[in-house]
């Protein structure tokens, strides 16, 4: 099958095929796109968390649900510069930086996140964001500032995204990787697995990327981590050969895009991490946290590398820095965008919202008392 010509028939040969020719041919086309022994370490940052007004059913970020995320507000450029240096010294090469919200809008706020990205650049360290919905423009003064890719999930396939999601639209994802694209950053978008999906919704999610033109630079993978107060918190942990299977089946239909191993690492051995890097996957995010949710020590990573003979990859080793323009990005009246709310109502989000305002109210009360 050629590049950006997939179809899902194609694909689910793929994915379902025997797990040991899977994963064979997998390790063949990473070794024909990537160097086997480099893996990219990145950071992901929350520069802004909680209060996200979504209704995303895995998210603890989301304000309608009651969990034990601490709320703060956009970080100063000092915390970030301190944050960025830890992380290089730590040995990643790039930090993405991820706020709680809905979609960027042009204020102040933006603004200070221009200024974050900046700031980080200067360090020489590979810079993404992902901050939500934006337009085009918006995208252009990130790129800029100085931003190297920027980071929209499409998180699932379409329609298993309407079973997990019901405050955005599918296309509004699909739009936001356009108007990235649009302004020449890199583009990162993936999903998670694990959230009551079928292999189908893997594979159609796979198609909708690898058919995009040109594919993603970087396609992250996720396990999904079932945080309590959220809908999806009774979802049980994804087996480590789902995780190889959709790693192997993600680099095949997708040779040259970075492969991501993301959220759920602390939940697999070095065992099952080392065989999704067999299975091609080129990047880990290191630190203690993945935004919010729990992440592997670096000093487990190191290890991990150690044994395998893995080795860091440098900043930039597939693409030119970014420069930082002086000049403003065009301030030229852009058409007005309206993001998508589809309304329809999915049980759990909705129940899980009641539950949240009862324990809030009754939080309330006893402090009152």
């Amino acid at each position: 099958m050629k590049e950006n010509n997939w179809d899902l028939k194609s694909i689910l040969e793929v994915y379902n095929s025997p797990l040991i020719e899977l994963l064979y041919k997998a390790a063949t086309v990473h070794r024909e796109h990537h160097n086997p022994r480099e893996v990219q370490v990145s950071t992901l940052l929350s520069i802004k968390t909680g209060g996200c007004p979504e209704d995303c059913a895995y998210c603890p970020q989301a304000a309608r649900y009651h969990t034990d995320i601490e709320k703060n507000d956009l970080m100063s450029v000092d915390q970030v510069r301190f944050a960025a240096v830890n992380a290089k010294s730590q040995g990643s090469s790039r930090l993405c930086m991820g706020a709680a919200w809905r979609n960027v809008k042009d204020n102040e706020d933006f603004d200070h996140v221009l200024e974050l990205v900046k700031e980080v650049n200067r360090l020489d360290m590979e810079v993404c964001c992902t901050l939500g919905m934006l337009t085009e423009n918006q995208a252009k003064k990130l790129a800029d500032a100085g931003l190297y890719a920027y980071n929209h999930n499409l998180d699932s396939s379409e329609e298993f995204y309407k079973e997990v999601i019901s405050t955005r639209g599918y296309q509004d994802r699909l739009d936001t990787l356009e108007n990235a694209r649009a302004a020449n950053l890199t583009v990162c978008s993936g999903g998670i697995i694990g959230m009551g999906e079928s292999a189908e919704d893997r594979c159609k999610m796979l198609m909708t990327l690898a058919n995009l033109k040109p594919q993603p630079e970087s396609v992250p993978v996720n396990a999904l981590v079932a945080v309590e107060g959220t809908p999806l918190e009774k979802q049980k942990v994804v087996s480590i050969w789902e995780m190889v299977r959709m790693i192997a089946t993600t680099r095949i239909v997708m040779p040259q895009t970075t492969v991501r191993l993301s959220a759920g690492r602390t939940q697999m051995s070095q065992e099952g991490q080392a065989l999704c890097f067999m299975a091609g996957a080129g990047s880990i995010f290191a630190g203690d946290k993945l935004l919010t949710t729990p992440n592997p020590e670096v000093t487990e990573d190191m290890e991990l590398f150690n044994i395998l003979g893995l080795l860091p990859q440098k900043a930039y080793a597939k693409g030119e820095k970014p420069g930082i323009k002086t000049e403003e990005a065009s301030t030229e009246k852009e058409r007005s965008i309206k993001w998508s709310r589809p309304g329809h109502t999915i049980p759990a989000n909705v129940e899980y919202t009641a539950v949240a305002k009862e324990k809030r109210a009754l939080s309330k009360n006893e402090n009152k008392a």
